[in-house]
C-alpha cells in the first residue's frame, strides 16, 4: 500500500536541493560504516508489492558501487550499503528512479508535519466517499424504472459527479502505475489501474450511445473500497510498528553544550560528539549515550531495564541515550556519537527485523513477484474465452476487469514481514531486541536451550572472598592484570585490589584470562588449568590465578548470587519440553551447585570457547551467555541471546539482546516465536488459499469488479489483523507471566 508519501512541497524542495544530484552533499549526509563502505535511506512511496521490491532491489544491484540493498515495505524505504570509490552516489536515486519509482533521499529528520500517505488517502477516500454516495442516489431512481430521456440525464449528472472525483481519487493508483509502465515495469497498481479505467469507459460509453446500463457508481465505489483498504491497511501498518515509532521519538533532537569558554550552545544530535560536556535540565532525555560528571539526579532507566522506578545516579554513573532526567540540573559527558548510541541501535535492530530475508519470505516474495504477468494474462484469456463462448463483449469485459482487480499480492507479499513487525513489537515491550526475523524463525525450531554461567545465570557481580599473593606488590601486579580484562571476576578485583604500577603491554586470551611478558618471563592470570594448575589441585570455588612461568603467585577466590528468576526460568523451559544445559569454563564444583540448585540436569565445566561452540553445535540449540568467551558459541549457535550487559562483541553475536536483568523473557521468546510461526504459516494459507479461490471465481463471471474491489482489500486486512493477534498474548503466557512475577517478588 502507499507510505511516506511526500508532499509536493517536500518534493519541489527536494528537486530545487538537487541533492540527488549532488555527490558531495549525498556523502555528507551518508553513514560512515567503518570499512570504508556508506549508508543511505531512500524513501520509495510509491513500492507496494514484492514486485516493486524486486525491481528495485535488482536496479541497485547492478551498480557496482552498491554492495547491499533492501527495501523495507512497510516504511517504504530502501537502505543501500555502499563503496563510494567504485560510483558516484548520485547514481543509486537515478536506479530507483529508472526501475520506475518516485525517490527522495532521507536525511533522518522529522519534520513533525504528521503523516503524509495518511493525509492524501484520507483526502483521496473523502472524495470517493462522496462521489459514491451521491451517483448511488440517481442509480437508485435508475433501478426503480426511470424513463430513458431520465434516466440518460441521470447518467451525464453521475458522469460529471464521477469523471473528476475518480481522476483524484484514483490518481495514488494512476500515479504508481504510469511510473511503472513509463520505464517497462509492471507493479500491483497497473492492473487496478486498468480495471478501473476500463470500467469508467465503459460507463461512459453506455452513456453516450444512451444505454440501459452505466457503471459510474461502480466504478466511485470501487476506489472508495480500495482506499478504504489502504487506508486500514496503513494504519494498521503504522500500529504494528509504533514500538519502533515510539523508542525513535524518545530520542532528542538535540542538547545544550557547554563549551571550554563557559558559553552555551544548542547543537543538533547528530553534531554531538564524544567527550562534550551536555547540560541536561529536568525533564529532558540523555541526547546519547553519556557519564554524569557534575550534580545528581534521579533518572528514569525504564528503555534499558523496562522498570519505570526512579534510579539515583552520581557522578561517574553511566546514562543511556534516552534516560530521562527526573531530578535538577546535571552535567554529562557524551561517551558516543548519535549513530552508536544504545537508543540508535535498539532502533536499528528493531528495524532491521522488519526487512529480513527469512526462508518463507523468499518463497513469498518469489511467488509475489509472478502477480503481474500471470494476472494479465489470466484477465486477456477471461476476456477471450467469455467473447469466443458468449460474444458479449460488454459481459466479457466486466469479467476481465473482476480478474484484474480481484487478485491480490499484498497479502503474500505482507504475510511474513508484517508479523516479524508485530512480533518485534511485542517482543520490545518485554525488553527484547530481535535482530532480525529470521532470528525469530529459528527461535521457533529449537529443541534445547544452553546457559553460561558467570554473568547469565548469575547477576555478574562476583564478590571476592579471598585474596592471598606472596608479597602485596604481587598482588597490585594482579590488579594491573584484572584492569586489561572485561570479565566479571576481573572487574571484582579491580574493586577491591589497587593499581600501583604502569599499565602493562598485555593480551587477553578468550576463555583463559590475560597474558604478558615480564623480564623475559610468561605471566598470565586467569583460569587456574591455563594458569599452570593441576586438575586435582583445584579447589571446587570459582578461582582466578596469577601465574609466573606456570608457578602461582597469587589466587583469588569469589562468590557469586544467582538471579532471582533462575530457577523458575529453568523451570519454564523444561515445562515447554526443552532440554537445559549448564556450559561453563568454571570448576566443577561452583558449575554443579549452580546446576543443582537450578535444577539442570547435564552441566559441563571447565569449557573452553571452541568447546562451547561444539556443544551448542549439536541440534537446534539457543544459547544465552554474555561473555567474551561466549561470542564463538553465540554465533554458532542455531539462535542465542544475550543481555545488554554483555560485552559489545557477546552482543553484536547475539540474535536477541534483553535490556533488563530477567531471565523470564526468555520463555516469553521461545512462545512468542512459535506463536508468530504459526501466524507466518496462516498468513501465506490465507494469501494463497484466497487467490486460489478468488481468480477462478472472476474468471467464471461469479465476481462484479465491486466485490472483487471488496475482497482484494478484504484479504490484505484480514493478514494484518491476523499478525496483530500476536500481540493479545495467550492464557498460558499470561499465567507464566503472572507465576514468574510472584517468584520474583517472593525472591
Amino acid at each position: 500500500m502507499t507510505c511516506c508519501i511526500p508532499t509536493r512541497e517536500e518534493v519541489d524542495l527536494v528537486a530545487t536541493q538537487g541533492i540527488e544530484t549532488d555527490d558531495a552533499a549525498l556523502l555528507t549526509l551518508a553513514r560512515r560504516l567503518g570499512d570504508g563502505t556508506r549508508q543511505l535511506e531512500f524513501a520509495v512511496p510509491d513500492a507496494h508489492c514484492a514486485a516493486c521490491i524486486r525491481s528495485i532491489e535488482t536496479g541497485l544491484a547492478a551498480l557496482p558501487q552498491v554492495k547491499t540493498a533492501r527495501v523495507n515495505l512497510t516504511r517504504r524505504r530502501v537502505r543501500v550499503v555502499f563503496d563510494p570509490d567504485r560510483g558516484p552516489p548520485s547514481a543509486l536515486a537515478s536506479a530507483i528512479r529508472q526501475a520506475g519509482y518516485h525517490t527522495y533521499v532521507l536525511d533522518g529528520s522529522d519534520d513533525g508535519a504528521g503523516d503524509p500517505a495518511l493525509r492524501e488517502l484520507v483526502r483521496a477516500l473523502a472524495v470517493a466517499g462522496f462521489a459514491a454516495g451521491n451517483i448511488m442516489l440517481f442509480s437508485v431512481s435508475i433501478w426503480s424504472g426511470a424513463d430513458a430521456a431520465t434516466r440518460d440525464l441521470f447518467h451525464w449528472i453521475s458522469a460529471a459527479i464521477a469523471l473528476p472525483a475518480i481522476l483524484y481519487a484514483g490518481r495514488i493508483f494512476f500515479r504508481s502505475a504510469w511510473r511503472a509502465v513509463r520505464v517497462g515495469k509492471t507493479n500491483m497498481d497497473v492492473p487496478i489501474s486498468i480495471g478501473v479505467i476500463l470500467a469508467t469507459a465503459l460507463s461512459l460509453f453506455e452513456t453516450i450511445r444512451s444505454g440501459e446500463h452505466a457503471y459510474f457508481d461502480a466504478s466511485a465505489t470501487l476506489l472508495f473500497f480500495l482506499l478504504a483498504g489502504r487506508a486500514l491497511d496503513h494504519l494498521m501498518r503504522e500500529r504494528a510498528r509504533s514500538a519502533v515509532t515510539n523508542l525513535a521519538r524518545m530520542a532528542p533532537r538535540g542538547a545544550t553544550r557547554l563549551r571550554d569558554d563557559g558559553q552555551r550552545e544548542y547543537l543538533p544530535l547528530d553534531e554531538i560528539e564524544p567527550g562534550m560536556m551536555i547540560e541536561l535540565r529536568a525533564g529532558e532525555r540523555v541526547p546519547v549515550d553519556s557519564t554524569l560528571r557534575t550534580g545528581a539526579a534521579s533518572f528514569d532507566f525504564s528503555i534499558v531495564s523496562g522498570e519505570s522506578a526512579p534510579v539515583e545516579a552520581s557522578a561517574g554513573t553511566e546514562l543511556p541515550a534516552g534516560a530521562n532526567n527526573l531530578g535538577g540540573l546535571v552535567v554529562i559527558e557524551a561517551r558516543r556519537p548519535s549513530a552508536d548510541s544504545l537508543l540508535a541501535r535498539m532502533v536499528g535492530l528493531m528495524e532491521a527485523a522488519e526487512g529480513a530475508e527469512t526462508r518463507r519470505r523468499r518463497i513469498a516474495d518469489r511467488a509475489a513477484a509472478i502477480y503481474a504477468p500471470v494476472v494479465h494474462t489470466l484477465a486477456a484469456a477471461t476476456f477471450i474465452g467469455w467473447l469466443l463462448m458468449t460474444g458479449d463483449w460488454h459481459a466479457s469485459l466486466l469479467n476481465a476487469v473482476a480478474v484484474l482487480i480481484i487478485t491480490c499480492p499484498c497479502a503474500l507479499a505482507l504475510a511474513v514481514p508484517i508479523v516479524h513487525v508485530v512480533a518485534a513489537g511485542r517482543l520490545f515491550e518485554r525488553g527484547v531486541l530481535m535482530k532480525d526475523g529470521a532470528a525469530l524463525e529459528r527461535a521457533a525450531e529449537i529443541d534445547s536451550v544452553a546457559f553460561d554461567k558467570t554473568g547469565t545465570l548469575t547477576i555478574g557481580r562476583p564478590r571476592l572472598m579471598l585474596a592471598e599473593g606472596d608479597s602485596e606488590a604481587i598482588l597490585a601486579l594482579a590488579g594491573q592484570f584484572a584492569a586489561q580484562s572485561t570479565h566479571p571476576l576481573s572487574r571484582a578485583i579491580q574493586r577491591t585490589v589497587p593499581v600501583s604500577i604502569p599499565t602493562l603491554n598485555a593480551v587477553e586470551v578468550a576463555g583463559r584470562g590475560v597474558e604478558a611478558e615480564l623480564d623475559g618471563k610468561t605471566w598470565r592470570f586467569g583460569n587456574p588449568l591455563w594458569c599452570g594448575a593441576a586438575p586435582d589441585a583445584l579447589s571446587t570455588a570459582t578461582e582466578v590465578w596469577l601465574s609466573e612461568a606456570g608457578e602461582r603467585r597469587a589466587r583469588f577466590r569469589f562468590e557469586d548470587t544467582l538471579r532471582p528468576d533462575a530457577t523458575s526460568t529453568i523451570a519454564a523451559l523444561r515445562a515447554m519440553g526443552l532440554p537445559v544445559r549448564l556450559l561453563s569454563g568454571d570448576a566443577e564444583g561452583p558449575v554443579n551447585a549452580i546446576a543443582a540448585e537450578t535444577g539442570i540436569q547435564e552441566a559441563r565445566a571447565r569449557l573452553l570457547p571452541e568447546d562451547k561452540v561444539q556443544a551448542v553445535a549439536e541440534g537446534h540449540t539457543l544459547m544465552v551467555g554474555d561473555g567474551l568467551n561466549d561470542a564463538p558459541a553465540l554465533r554458532a549457535a542455531h539462535v542465542s541471546m544475550a543481555p545488554t550487559t554483555a560485552v559489545d562483541i557477546g552482543r553484536s553475536a547475539a540474535d536477541f539482546v534483553f535490556t533488563g536483568g530477567a531471565l523470564s523473557v526468555i520463555p516469553f521468546v521461545i512462545e512468542t516465536a512459535r506463536r508468530a510461526s504459526a501466524i507466518v504459516t496462516q498468513n501465506l494459507v490465507i494469501a494463497i488459499g484466497y487467490n486460489a479461490i478468488a481468480v477462478p471465481l472472476a474468471m467464471a463471471g461469479q465476481v462484479t469488479p465491486l466485490i472483487a474491489a471488496v475482497a482484494m482489500s478484504s484479504s490484505s486486512i484480514i493478514v494484518v489483523l491476523n499478525a496483530m493477534r500476536l500481540r493479545l498474548g495467550t492464557k498460558a503466557s499470561r499465567d507464566s507471566a503472572h507465576a514468574v512475577l510472584a517468584t520474583e517478588s517472593m525472591a
